[in-house]
């Protein structure tokens, strides 16, 4: 209705989004619904360094600046009590759209709070992304969602990591051919500089491929850049804002690779992992905007929660990461009364910390991991879903898992185990440290490759006996399809 009254007083909406991916698909996904439905539309995503996550208090004079009284939020606002109320006072109506946990202070004053997460929500499927929302709103508002849509819902679903269930799996279904067929300049370009134009879409290129790149204009510049590509309509001005995503995407991994190998210096002189079941790094100097990656990264090679740390001015900004067994925000609330703020959830969270209480902030938090994490919870587990003998894997079984597919978040592809298998070949590495080798029951023999495992090289010799566990995949480069087995663990 209130969309309706805006559209009859010619008013101008403000759409206010997040700065990763499935903030930037949200709203450029409504920015388009918007715009068809018939009204005038500005954007703005803050700025990740200067401006910090969600509303600020400066939304009140990017609003009036604009000429826009309605806001439309989308992938934050659910905790936006005081942004909401300023506007408010202005005169100006608000309409959140966001799939965050709800404060336990209630709801934001806003027109209208559209969360599934809503006690009251009655809504079945309580996981969609917020692109996943934008895309209800548009078939609430206009009826339909046309072909071109889906694509930008499939991108956010999958790189905001959601489980792959429900309606998700559906929207990632339809949408991954339509991202291969765009006719959208800014995706299209996007595609093209990344190298992946006229393939077919797979989940994998999403998060290793395009996500990076659109999460790097928010990392290493501003995301509103990339929304400025897909929302472009000019061929040459797509194409530069697409070679600067993709040069900014190679700084953010330079950047990120050099405070890595800081990091593990750090751990390597100061870390006790006695000790230390949590590890708590902090420098100055670090960019904030890679601190997540860094954490993730040494959460996986060290299996212990990670909490990294970026000093400036006496403050310290953080990004933290976790384990099965272990929930950070738990760990957070108990060391609440020495940090600045903090918030995330389980296996994810961000904090902000005096520098003077870091010692002790790190000393509590690994007393209360102490209590929690037994020696089982940091040893990595490799869940396999069956047992199956070497000579049953044929071309049509892999067919069949990839039948299966959009797989991810909530719908992982099967890990299946075969035991007592015999090496045909001498195992080899190739570029990108990836293993190479034959396999045979004695039925048939198989091709296995292993992803970054070339390390595992050394262990192995032809005629060994190895079980493996693995992915079953198909092999189809340059010539006839055949079954591969991708190597996730060797027992020898």
């Amino acid at each position: 209705a209130r969309l309706h009254r805006a559209k009859e007083n010619h008013e101008k909406v403000l759409i206010f989004g997040d700065y990763d991916v499935d903030g930037v698909t949200s709203s450029a996904l409504m920015h388009h619904t918007l715009k068809r439905f018939g009204l005038q539309v500005t954007n703005h995503i803050p700025h990740r360094m200067q401006d910090g996550y969600g509303m600020n208090d400066r939304i009140g004079e990017i609003a009036k600046v604009r000429g826009a009284t309605l806001v439309v939020a989308v992938d934050c606002g659910i905790t936006a009590f005081e942004e909401v109320a300023q506007l408010n006072t202005l005169g100006i109506d608000v309409i959140i759209l966001d799939h965050h946990e709800p404060s336990a202070e209630g709801l934001p004053p806003a027109l209208a709070v559209i969360d599934p997460k809503r006690s009251d929500c009655r809504y079945p499927f309580k996981h969609l992304a917020s692109v996943g929302m934008v895309a209800k709103f548009t078939q609430a508002l206009l009826g339909e969602m046309i072909a071109e849509d889906w694509g930008l819902v499939a991108l956010g679903t999958i790189a905001d990591v959601v489980p792959l269930r429900g309606e998700n799996r559906i929207f990632v279904k339809i949408g991954l051919p339509q991202i291969g067929l765009t006719t959208r300049k800014g995706l299209g370009a996007l595609l093209d500089v990344a190298k992946i134009k006229g393939k077919e879409i797979k989940p994998h290129f999403i998060g290793f491929i395009l996500g990076p790149r659109i999460n790097a204009m928010g990392r290493m510049d501003t995301a509103q850049r990339a929304l400025d590509l897909f929302l472009s309509e000019d061929h040459q001005e797509a194409y530069e804002l697409a070679k600067a995503m993709d040069s900014l995407n190679t700084q953010r991994q330079k950047l990120q690779r050099s405070i890595i190998e800081e990091a593990k210096e750090i751990i390597e002189r100061e870390v006790n992992f006695k000790d230390h079941k949590v590890i708590v790094l902090s420098k100055a100097g670090w960019h904030k905007g890679v601190l997540g990656i860094v954490a993730s990264h040494v959460t996986e090679k060290y299996y212990r929660p990670t909490i990294v740390i970026s000093v400036e001015d006496g403050i310290g900004t953080a990004s933290a990461r976790s384990i099965d067994g272990f929930h950070l925000h738990e760990a957070l609330t108990h060391c609440g009364e020495i940090l600045e703020n903090f918030g995330g959830h389980k296996l994810a969270a961000g904090l902000r910390i005096r520098e003077e209480n870091i010692d002790q902030f790190r000393q509590q938090i690994n007393e209360f991991a102490e209590r929690i994490l037994e020696a089982h919870h940091l040893t990595p587990r490799l869940d396999i879903d069956s047992d199956v003998p070497l000579h049953r894997i044929n071309l049509e079984f892999a067919k069949l898992i990839n039948h299966l597919e959009p797989y991810g978040e909530g719908n992982s592809i099967p890990v299946f185990c075969s035991r007592q298998l015999t090496l045909k070949s001498q195992p080899a590495v190739l570029g990108k440290d990836t293993l190479k080798f034959w396999v045979t029951d004695g039925k048939i023999t198989v091709q296995v490759v292993g992803f970054g495992m070339g390390k595992y090289r050394e262990f192995l010799s032809l005629g060994q006996k190895v079980d493996l566990a693995y992915e079953v995949g198909i092999d189809d480069w340059n010539k006839d399809p055949i079954v591969q087995l991708k190597l996730r663990d060797i027992k020898i």
